[in-house]
């Protein structure tokens, strides 16, 4: 038997609230899978629940207060684990942000904007800057550093695959000052030399393909089912269906196939950079 493992309740909020539920489930004598029972989600995700690697869904917490007869206490704590892990990022990113920690696989396909992970601070600034012009400089520095935060798993021993595809229009049309645009495509050449990443680059002559006008995100776990997310501006949609995955995963595989092979899409990227560096950038 696998030795239990204790919750320190003071780390975090979500951390306390898993402890509580632990503390409130053994002691109405009930295991994680008969606490489940009924819901639509498993003992594994009820388990990390009380360690605090995740949120509670509001209709499990209701589910959770009628077994525990705990009066609707955990469902009225879950706004407050929801804003303790959002932090900077925005609500309907919260979740896929916390996801990423765990996956095995990330894949990508990225059309308008180059993904969050791979991004350079002055990449993120001027994003930041333009979907949201009103903020304060200190919103606007919190946002940039939980992005950059992000990017830390390449740096992890265990940090997930990842692979990306690039539309070319990211290499060639500008959305910075031409040394901060190098500057953007070294990072992702280096992160590809380091073998943390793997990129290819769609041309633009590249065959149109189902779903290309959306921005594609799939993640993979060991334990739990693949997630695809795509997100707009202001707006953000996590697909959990197998089936749909299923499909967009078809479609994310025909893009992967219609690109350039891993090797001449770096190539690329690095000759876009010199481009940049030298002044001899060509829209």
């Amino acid at each position: 038997m696998a030795a239990r493992r204790e919750i320190d309740g003071s780390a975090s909020v979500p951390q306390f609230y898993g402890k509580e539920l632990r503390f409130k489930r053994e002691e109405a004598g009930l295991t994680l899978e008969k606490l489940v029972d009924g819901s639509f989600y498993g003992p594994t995700y009820l388990s990390e629940i009380e360690h605090g690697k995740r949120r509670m869904p509001l209709e499990l917490a209701r589910h959770v207060d009628r077994l525990l007869g705990t009066d609707g206490s955990f469902e009225r704590r879950c706004e407050d684990v929801r804003k303790a892990r959002q932090g900077a990022h925005a609500a309907y990113f919260a979740a896929i942000a916390e996801a990423k920690k765990r996956a095995q696989v990330i894949d990508e396909w990225a059309n308008t904007l180059i993904p969050g992970l791979l991004q350079t601070r002055s990449y993120a600034q001027t994003l930041i800057h333009s979907t949201n012009p009103q903020d304060s400089p200190e919103r606007v520095e919190a946002k940039i550093q939980t992005r950059l935060k992000r990017a830390t798993l390449f740096e992890a021993p265990d940090n997930p695959e990842y692979w990306v595809i690039l539309h070319e229009s990211l290499l060639r049309n500008a959305i910075l000052p031409d040394t901060e645009m190098a500057e953007q495509l070294d990072h992702i050449a280096t992160l590809a030399h380091r073998r943390r990443i793997t990129p290819q680059v769609l041309p633009w002559n590249g065959p149109t393909r189902a779903f290309m006008a959306l921005p594609l995100k799939f993640m993979e776990f060991g334990d739990e089912p693949p997630l695809m997310y795509t997100e707009g501006p202001y707006h953000g949609q996590t697909v959990d269906d197998p089936a749909l995955v299923k499909q967009y995963r078809k479609a994310y595989d025909r893009l992967r196939a219609a690109a350039l092979p891993p090797e001449a899409s770096l190539a690329l990227i690095e000759q876009a950079a010199e481009d940049y560096r030298h002044g001899q950038h060509r829209p």
